[in-house]
């Protein structure tokens, strides 16, 4: 019987000490070195500074030749015919025209469109690229009516 009570004892014990503990208000201080507040400052004034953003383009074509460059053309321009929404780059690096496609900013992105133009541009592949950051201004809602007027 005494062992019972002993048991019932500790157990309400326990359960009043748990209930108590969820109630009760702490303070939580952090500390660190100063050098770790330092360095993310100078990461977010980098990212602030940063003026290209890294993303992938599908490559549909590498040519060069003698009409390398009028051939070139026509693939864009055949490209832009059946996806007109798609972005078309033409880089020349001598002497080849490379034709690339898309702002990806995802290689799974890439990936995905990639396999669904293959089989009219076979050979096609994924290539990381760093391309500048192109703001659409047209969809940005002004927070209070003096930004409405910059």
């Amino acid at each position: 019987m005494k062992k019972k009570l002993v048991y019932l004892f500790l157990l309400f014990l326990a359960v009043t000490s748990a209930s108590y503990a969820q109630t009760r208000k702490g303070k939580v201080e952090i500390t660190g070195d100063v050098n770790v507040s330092e360095l993310v400052k100078k990461h977010i004034e980098f990212n602030e500074r940063m003026q290209t953003v890294p993303g992938y383009r599908v490559q549909i074509a590498a040519l060069s030749g003698a009409d390398s460059r009028n051939q070139s053309f026509e693939l864009k321009s055949k490209f832009k015919e059946e996806y007109p929404d798609v972005e078309v780059y033409i880089i020349f690096n001598e002497p080849n025209f490379r034709i690339r496609v898309g702002d990806f900013t995802s290689k799974l992105d890439a990936y995905v469109f990639m396999r669904r133009i293959k089989d009219r541009y076979p050979g096609t592949i994924v290539n990381d690229n760093v391309y500048p950051i192109h703001l659409d201004w047209s969809n940005i809602v002004p927070e209070t009516d003096a930004d409405a007027d910059l």
